[in-house]
């Protein structure tokens, strides 16, 4: 079995390049642990500059005489960008992507005794290495942000396993190919098993291959047929376990991967899963969070998959614009989130090396996550780039050679761009372009203008909305009335040509970005939440296209005062449900109801309640005049009341409500706990001008990322707490008007096991 270690604990950072000193010596060092954020930066009007500077790292591993009969191998699988791995001054590994992983074979540089592990990379916009070279519109955080393991093996290892299943509606088979290393000198035959394992632990099918070779030759493996297959679905993600177990003479190794049986199709008449359509409704991400850079742990990536999927009813992310961390993946191939991965880029194509560099990157991307049932579509062309014809067919040979059993698209922003993939993936904003789009009612190209072919070919809507009409939370009512009927629209748009094979909107949270782009703070306020992953009103058009039978929705898109508005009026009043009936009630007064607006919105599987002066009857909607009374809403599903909501005439603050991600945490590994607290009138609805500042404090165990004393802004505060000494944590808050709070967070010592190789992990 493998010795693995999570080494979190006890490295020493510092500014500047460093690498034949020990940092603990070096003026301005710091003992850190990791996922690091090399510079913490406000959450907006900083200087950007400042993470452009160069770091180092340092680890001192501490080698016996014992450990010289393995052989030891450190896994980063993340470090931005540019990093050069020296053991003990001499340089062993150099790697320039910040998003894809990479080993060193740290044996034959160690010694008896102390060994410094250096690592230096720059957070410096290089441009020989992507995205860099042209202006990119998000922030890439320098830094070592994600785990990093250390692993003691004998000679030779199972270095990577592929898994492909075929004819899984008919006779389902699995093939596995198990690729070998030999670390050491190694000659003697070895024996590999392998086995197949259900989701509840139940052998499925085993075999056992004699005499195998450690000459780095893959080995194939099949497995034929399943009986009683079950599938991966969105709607039931099911999932297997491959796990090899090598042995061979004083030499074993030991891993394990999971998978998914499932068939995923773009077609000219929309995306097959398993034989079956199903409309993409999908959103961007951007991996990164306030304060924090890119440096979150597994739960914070985890969290990030169960809004987009649960809370939103998103059944497909992009990982905008660069492969994104594993536990995020897996944790969408647990939920039945697909996602479309693309390579890191945004819009530049530099030299001949830097394609080298870029093809290069579509090799550790696939060659990483080729078992995630989740992903459906490799993106192998830099994002909205000009065309370039060898470069591209490169990317898509190679992604074919690699993994045949998934297409490949490439994202434009431009007309009759060369088709070299196979789905023809653009960003279309077509429905906020006033010059190609003057009277605004395009909502979207239809795809065989966009493509210019003779021929209708699978197609998919990559971006839309956005840096188009960017708001914010705590913009206006009459704003964000326009921004939720823009999403309504172009999502109205993407169901109504079975061509489309769904849209993708940009994106799910708002961003750091450089001086060139946002509104000039800093900050792109692009997203249906903010950076918090706190909703806008907009996050409701998504989530309202869930199936009741999931979770009932019903939100109405006003703060509900006379005066917000323009001319004081309180219409059009738009209700985001999934309810197949609304009732709306003016205090003790006349009850009316009201239908989804299918004559606006047909093709919306659950189009919103809209109230304006062609339907409003005799329901005193905020006529001048009248009294201001309580609204009540009451939804219908069915012909059964399935939720109620109020909205108070005169609200008043009656309730800090303060929501805990998690009550349990895990010590020394990044992880995070996300708190959101919400000022509350009586009716149980958010103050949106409510003004307060909240001060927070916690035990020495916990750390709060960011500032201590933050505004309620749109009547909601949102922060992390961070993890790190055993023992029970707590955190305390302060309110002027609410007083003060606090919660309790167990931190505790856990044993981490690996996915990839199901060992127990050890903490250094």
């Amino acid at each position: 079995m493998r010795n693995t270690q999570l080494l979190s604990q006890n490295w020493v950072f510092c500014p500047g390049f460093h690498i034949n000193a020990s940092l603990e010596h070096v003026q301005c060092s710091q003992q850190i642990e990791l996922p690091h954020n090399a510079v913490d930066v406000p959450l907006n009007y900083f200087d950007e500059t400042k993470l452009h500077q160069d770091f180092t790292y340092q680890y001192c591993l501490k080698v016996t005489q014992t450990d010289f009969s393995k052989q030891l191998v450190m896994h980063f699988e993340g470090v931005m960008c540019d990093a050069h791995v020296y053991v003990n001054g001499k340089l062993t590994k150099q790697h320039g992507d910040g998003y894809t992983p990479f080993d060193v074979h740290l044996s034959p540089w160690l010694q008896e005794g102390d060994n410094h592990i250096t690592v230096t990379l720059s957070g410096r916009e290089n441009p020989a290495i992507p995205p860099f070279g042209g202006m990119i519109d998000f922030l890439c955080f320098p830094g070592i942000y994600r785990d990093v393991n250390l692993t003691r093996f004998d000679e030779v290892r199972v270095k990577n396993v592929k898994v492909d299943t075929f004819n899984v509606l008919s006779k389902p088979t699995v093939e596995a190919t198990v690729y070998l290393e030999k670390l050491a000198d190694y000659n003697a035959p070895l024996t590999m098993k392998l086995t197949l394992v259900s989701a509840e632990g139940n052998t499925v099918a085993s075999q056992r291959i004699t005499n195998c070779q450690s000459d780095g030759q893959a080995i194939k493996v099949c497995f034929e047929p399943l009986t009683e297959a079950q599938l991966w679905h969105p709607d039931h993600p099911n999932l297997y376990t491959l796990q090899v177990e090598l042995l061979g003479e004083n030499l074993s190794d030991y891993y394990q991967c999971r998978f998914g049986l499932r068939e995923a199709e773009f077609r000219v008449d929309g995306f097959y899963l398993n034989n079956e359509r199903l409309q993409l409704v999908g959103v961007n991400r951007h991996q990164s969070y306030p304060y924090a850079g890119y440096a979150m742990g597994k739960r914070a990536q985890q969290l990030d998959a169960e809004l987009a999927k649960q809370k939103l009813g998103f059944n497909l992310i992009r990982t905008s614009h660069y492969p994104q961390s594993v536990h995020f993946l897996d944790r969408c191939d647990e939920l039945g989130l697909l996602v479309f991965e693309e390579i890191a880029g945004w819009q530049h194509v530099g030299d001949q090396a830097w394609q080298q560099k870029s093809i290069d990157n579509v090799r550790a991307m696939i060659e990483r996550d080729w078992n995630h049932p989740s992903i459906i579509l490799w993106g192998v062309r830099v994002n909205e780039s000009v065309d370039s014809h060898d470069f591209y067919t490169q990317t898509n040979a190679l992604a074919r050679k690699l993994d045949p059993s998934r297409q490949t698209g490439g994202v434009r922003c431009i007309q009759n761009s060369e088709y070299l993939e196979d789905v023809y993936t653009m960003n279309d904003f077509i429905l906020s372009d006033s010059h190609l789009n003057p009277n605004g009612d395009i909502e979207l190209r239809s795809p065989q203008t966009v493509t210019g072919l003779d021929k209708t070919v699978p197609y998919l809507v990559t971006e839309y909305a956005g840096h188009m009409f960017p708001t914010k939370r705590t913009d206006c009512e009459v704003w964000q009335n326009e921004h939720v009927m823009r999403h309504l629209r172009v999502l109205n748009a993407s169901f109504s040509n079975p061509n489309i094979s769904g849209a993708i909107t940009w994106c799910l949270f708002d961003y750091n970005t450089h001086r060139d782009f946002g509104s000039g703070d800093k900050i792109c306020y692009h997203g249906v939440n903010d950076a918090f992953r706190v909703p806008k009103f907009a996050a409701s058009v998504y989530a309202s296209q869930m199936s009741p039978k999931h979770q009932v929705i019903l939100n109405p898109v006003t703060y509900w005062t006379r005066g917000e508005r323009p001319e004081a009026k309180a219409l059009p009043l738009i209700i985001l449900t999934n309810c197949d009936r609304v009732d709306i009630q003016i205090g003790d007064g006349v009850r009316r109801s009201f239908f989804p607006d299918k004559g606006r919105f047909p093709n919306l599987p659950h189009p919103p309640v809209v109230v304006d002066v062609t339907n409003q009857r005799d329901l005193p909607v905020g006529d001048w005049g009248n009294s201001w009374q309580d609204i009540k809403f009451t939804g219908y599903v069915d012909g059964t009341v399935c939720i109620e909501t109020e909205l108070a005439a005169s609200p008043v603050p009656t309730l800090l409500d303060i929501s805990l991600q998690t009550d349990s945490l895990n010590a020394h590994c990044g992880d995070t706990c996300h708190v959101v607290i919400k000022a509350l009138d009586q009716k149980g609805q958010i103050l949106p001008y409510f003004k307060d500042v909240i001060q927070i404090s916690s035990s020495d165990n916990l750390a709060v990322i960011g500032p201590t004393s933050i505004p309620l802004e749109g009547g909601v505060a949102s922060f992390w707490v961070r993890a790190f000494q055993q023992g029970t944590g707590e955190i305390k808050l302060k309110s002027s008007c609410f007083g003060e709070f606090s919660r309790s967070i167990l931190v505790q010592h856990q044993q981490v096991i690996s996915q990839q190789t199901q060992n127990e992990v050890q903490y250094g």
